[in-house]
């Protein structure tokens, strides 16, 4: 599947499940926060918010479960919370580090497209030294939608000064998969466990799918 590869001129990349091996840690963080009020993890609640900007998200916590915090209260505890477990827990994806040294070696801009706070994202990048291999990092807090709106991933290439048509995403859920879609970009879907279950409707949505990168290296 290398042919995927050539032609391209950026790579755009999700954070959680498609860089990083972190769903499993923000299902943890959901039932220790709601719990600290009163309240179990609803089934589903992960795909309720699958795409949110960080800020979305806490908007969506708040309303929905009468929190007595402020929105900025919301983000700092889920910030609190999730640095350690990236600095200490959180692995990258199989063959993450030899796509960004194939990326590196041939000129491919990469960048990164995701629905975390910055703190977050700078705490992962930091542990497993990659922040170098990524020329732009954006945020969906810094867009008008987040996914599946296409707004993010049209902001980073717009910043890697590359057309969207010739940007390749990896992501590992729908949202994200439609996201990279609708902004006229070719996408390949990531397995993650975590999304495992919905594997048949990510391979109708991607351009691709792959297992993990070394599938096209």
């Amino acid at each position: 599947m290398r042919e995927i590869l050539k032609g391209r001129k950026a790579f755009l990349f999700d954070l959680d499940g498609t860089l990083v091996d972190s769903m499993w840690m923000w299902k943890r963080i959901d039932i220790e926060f709601l719990g600290r009020y009163g309240y179990e993890c609803p089934k589903g609640l992960q795909r309720e918010i699958e795409g949110m900007s960080f800020s979305e998200t806490a908007v969506y916590f708040k309303e929905r479960f009468c929190l007595p915090l402020t929105l900025e209260e919301i983000k700092a505890e889920w910030t609190r919370m999730s640095i350690d477990k990236y600095r200490h827990e959180v692995p990258a994806k199989k063959g993450v580090m030899e796509l960004l040294s194939y990326a590196e070696e041939h000129h491919i801009p990469c960048g990164i497209a995701t629905s975390n706070g910055r703190e977050m994202v700078d705490a992962v990048l930091d542990s497993l030294n990659i922040k170098p291999f990524f020329q732009v990092v954006a945020t969906a807090c810094e867009v008008k939608a987040g996914k599946p709106e296409p707004d993010i991933y049209l902001k980073v290439a717009k910043e890697l000064g590359v057309e969207p048509r010739d940007c390749l995403v990896f992501e590992d859920v729908p949202a994200g998969i439609l996201a990279g879609k609708r902004a006229g970009m070719t996408v390949c879907a990531v397995d993650d466990e975590f999304s495992r279950h919905i594997e048949e409707e990510k391979r109708s949505l991607a351009d691709y799918f792959i297992h993990d990168y070394f599938d096209i290296l």
